[in-house]
């Protein structure tokens, strides 16, 4: 399959940040409890930036990066489970945003996985000639979901936005995607249920096999969750790497989704590879779903831990259940 180059990555947090001892004062718990069992130190959270403000800021920072101008791009994807609307999507607010006159534009929801799929989505775009440049951001603005009288689940999330501008590029290149809708009892967050003229009241409820969460809340079963990304995140880095005719040592930086420091090393160990092959920055930023991952890779390049040449891994899982990898050359 044809690869892709990134031409610029950009992101964007709130300025608002919060630690874990602010959330000792609202809940019963401890910067070391959350730390200890998260890695998790600190997050932004919005002061009232919509979600298509945190993502434009991403997106302008990335085409800044990028060397392209807003005309050069032909498709735009986000990658959120927080949008701002039921409609319009995310992406044309983002298009009219960077002043774009004419492109494709689409969201798409596969939770903390979402930006993987946005790549792969983009990736075949390009490579069948109806788009010449993409941009893909993932942003979410979670603490709209977040309940904050939940000591298991409040800690855990934050805001923010990260994008990559991406064209056609050689060498190495796989993608890997699958679900499993029979997990998707274990990570909820309800939408508004049907209300009209003629509902009054007495009708049959539907069971959906979902746990019934409060109010628009995201409800967690923690437990399944992980039992299912120790498995998820080293199964897709695998399975991109067989599409891709490599090995997992010849990958010199893997990029996970920032969920939990534990399953990150778990899966560094099932995978065979050092922590230090594992881009983390889950102690500044928390769980931001489908912005985590964008972030991280910002944070890699804006450090120098990757080079020309290099074989690079996006990995990311998610309600749904979702998971992918995305296996490239730098």
């Amino acid at each position: 399959m044809k690869g892709i180059k990134i031409l610029g990555i950009g992101a964007f947090a709130p300025s608002n940040v919060v630690s874990n001892d602010d959330f000792s004062k609202i809940v019963d718990t401890s910067d070391e409890w959350i730390y200890s069992r998260t890695g998790m130190k600190k997050r932004h959270l919005s002061k009232g930036e919509p979600t298509w403000f945190l993502a434009k800021s991403a997106c302008e920072d990335a085409l800044k990066k990028s060397g392209l101008k807003a005309e050069d791009i032909d498709l735009i994807i986000v990658a959120t489970i927080t949008p701002d609307y039921f409609t319009p999507s995310m992406a044309c607010i983002i298009q009219r945003e960077l002043g774009i006159e004419k492109c494709i534009a689409v969201d798409v929801n596969a939770a903390c996985s979402g930006f993987i799929y946005g790549i792969d989505m983009a990736s075949k775009y390009i490579a069948c000639g109806d788009a010449r440049n993409a941009i893909v951001v993932g942003a979410e603005n979670l603490s709209k979901i977040t309940d904050y009288t939940d000591r298991a689940s409040c800690v855990l999330f934050g805001d923010g936005a990260g994008a990559c501008v991406l064209t056609a590029g050689e060498g190495t290149f796989a993608t890997y995607l699958g679900a499993d809708g029979s997990g998707a009892k274990f990570m909820v967050a309800r939408q508004i249920p049907p209300r009209n003229m003629i509902i009054n009241g007495d009708e049959p409820e539907f069971d959906d096999g979902i746990p019934k969460s409060k109010e628009h809340y995201l409800f967690m079963d923690g437990k399944e969750v992980y039992k299912f990304a120790i498995k998820a995140l080293p199964h897709a880095v695998e399975m991109a790497c067989k599409k891709a005719g490599i090995s997992v040592e010849d990958i010199a930086l893997i990029i996970p989704h920032q969920a939990n420091i534990r399953i990150i090393e778990t899966a560094a160990q099932r995978l065979g590879v050092p922590m230090d092959k594992m881009q983390v920055n889950i102690e500044e930023y928390g769980n931001t779903s489908s912005a985590s991952i964008p972030l991280a890779l910002n944070e890699a390049y804006e450090k120098g831990k990757v080079k020309k040449g290099d074989k690079v891994c996006l990995v990311g899982f998610g309600a749904g259940l979702t998971y992918g990898a995305v296996l490239y050359e730098i």
